[in-house]
């Protein structure tokens, strides 16, 4: 089957998959990225070996008129770490999906992995369903993939096993026997919709315990949480601790050797050791 493929390199896994089970890429629809949390390269690549054009405006009906202009009707359009909505599909392409990583209807939203860390899910998986006119992640579902997740998951690690997901998920179910999904679709039911992590949401809070701690660094990993250390601001990417009692306040720094920093935390200390005062965006527009 022909597809074109809208998205980037978080889920780019998806473009490759597809071609190893035979099917063949017409286009690419991708964004700008800013090289440092999101990028497109992986992907472009792709399409440039595959020969096939690369847009990087947003999708629109009209783009796909003029596919089907070439190709007919009788082709995908796959979406996977795409942020604009896509509408104006039925009746130009006959399917649209697209691969989400939450075990929808959970974790509806741009990006589910750091709550489901901080909420301790056990079980977590990337989803293929239907592409919704009326909005994001709520369309019918094809199929899923579930795995569980480990007790000290870090962000890396579900990133990847989402990464690995999604993949079995195109080169299986989704390549093999997708018209039959398609008419047997499941519609969602109630979900939950997650909105975008704001600062607050990566901030270390030192009057929680040691785990709580330590499981939001692992949450944003290398994206970064926030800490106050005396009169400055860190960016945290990596801290270990331990469970001890003291009569220190939360929030102090009770030791420190060359960069490591230990910070005391209500039932215990967490040694942070990896940060920075420049959190990794800034750092890139800097060039620094």
């Amino acid at each position: 089957m022909k597809f074109a493929f809208a998205g980037i390199d978080f889920l780019g896994g998806v473009f490759e998959g597809l071609v190893r089970a035979g099917w063949e890429p017409v286009k690419l629809f991708t964004r700008p990225c800013d090289g440092i949390y999101d990028h497109n390269e992986t992907v472009v690549a792709l399409a440039r070996h595959h020969k096939v054009p690369i847009q990087l405006s947003r999708l629109r009906p009209a783009d796909l008129d003029a596919l089907a202009a070439i190709h007919g009707r009788d082709w995908a359009l796959v979406v996977a770490g795409y942020p604009w909505l896509v509408t104006g599909w039925a009746g130009r392409v006959r399917y649209a999906l697209n691969l989400h990583p939450s075990p929808l209807p959970d974790g509806r939203g741009p990006y589910p992995l750091f709550k489901a860390i901080l909420d301790s899910y056990e079980t977590w998986g990337v989803t293929a369903h239907v592409l919704a006119e009326s909005g994001f992640d709520t369309g019918d579902i094809l199929a899923q993939d579930l795995f569980a997740t480990a007790p000290h998951e870090t962000h890396e690690t579900l990133l990847a096993k989402c990464q690995m997901a999604a993949q079995r998920l195109v080169e299986g179910p989704i390549a093999r026997d997708l018209p039959a999904r398609w008419r047997a679709a499941e519609p969602q039911g109630d979900g939950a919709y997650w909105p975008r992590a704001t600062d607050a949401d990566r901030t270390l809070d030192f009057r929680q315990g040691v785990d709580a701690v330590l499981r939001r660094v692992r949450a944003f990993g290398t994206i970064e949480t926030i800490a106050r250390l005396g009169d400055a601001r860190v960016f945290v990417a990596a801290a270990d601790g331990w469970t001890e009692p003291h009569r220190h306040a939360p929030g102090t720094v009770v030791h420190r050797h060359r960069r490591h920093v230990v910070v005391a935390a209500r039932d215990g200390y967490v040694q942070i050791t990896r940060w920075s005062t420049i959190s990794l965006a800034d750092a890139g527009k800097t060039g620094r």
